[in-house]
């Protein structure tokens, strides 16, 4: 795909080329969505309907995905058992992330192929991934989009060479923001053990010395008035 080709679509299907960016980004669509807003930047798509569009297909491309896990996971991985490894991976990173990897893995390629297929077969509950998945799917949208913007008013002359790597430099943007996010989460997690363990010591223990004849006595006195 090159801008020429996309250029070529507006002047052929007009108003439709929203239509076809839904679809589009239905399935996937980074480099699409990327030289459709170096387009915005030249004046021939609108900024806003063009960011509704892709926002909206990558939304409900991930919630069909979840549907299709949740109604058909285990009977379609009988039928296509390779898929497992990557539906296992996927699966781990719910596990150990959880609404980090919900929000993120549209950019975690290797992954987010199969991500939604695999939190329909977890027990997520489904309108926390419809939350979740329509903000993911809105960042999603205007990184891309607004990434092609500033290409297409700063990059023009070089845009075909650069856009291959844009989605890798965002990527390293987003490992960037998760990794602070995972740092200050240890960190947090280490302080809270910290204060544990101070609590812990400064409890008196407990009293481990034999008892005397007297309190031996009182002892069963007590138990046998219990009974």
């Amino acid at each position: 795909m090159d801008l020429e080709y996309l250029q070529s679509l507006v002047a052929d299907y007009g108003i439709w080329f929203y239509v076809v960016t839904f679809l589009w980004t239905f399935i996937e669509g980074e480099t699409f969505v990327i030289y459709a807003g170096v387009l915005v930047a030249q004046g021939l798509l609108d900024g806003p309907l063009l960011l509704a569009c892709a926002w909206l297909g990558s939304f409900c491309g991930d919630q069909t995905y979840f549907y299709i896990g949740r109604l058909f996971g285990p009977r379609l991985l009988r039928r296509f058992p390779s898929w497992q490894r990557h539906v296992n991976t996927a699966d781990d990173f719910l596990k150990r992330y959880d609404t980090v990897f919900i929000l993120s893995f549209r950019w975690i390629y290797g992954v987010r192929n199969f991500a939604s297929f695999a939190m329909g077969m977890s027990h997520l509950p489904w309108y926390r991934f419809l939350m979740l998945n329509f903000m993911a799917a809105g960042v999603w949208a205007i990184g891309f989009a607004g990434g092609g913007y500033l290409l297409g008013t700063a990059l023009r002359p070089v845009l075909d060479q650069v856009a291959p790597y844009f989605t890798l430099a965002m990527l390293g943007v987003f490992v960037f923001m998760f990794s602070m996010v995972f740092l200050a989460h240890r960190i947090q997690k280490r302080r809270m053990a910290r204060r544990l363990k101070a609590a812990t010591d400064t409890t008196p223990p407990l009293s481990t010395a034999p008892l005397g004849a007297g309190q031996r006595t009182e002892a069963v006195v007590a138990t046998a008035s219990k009974i």
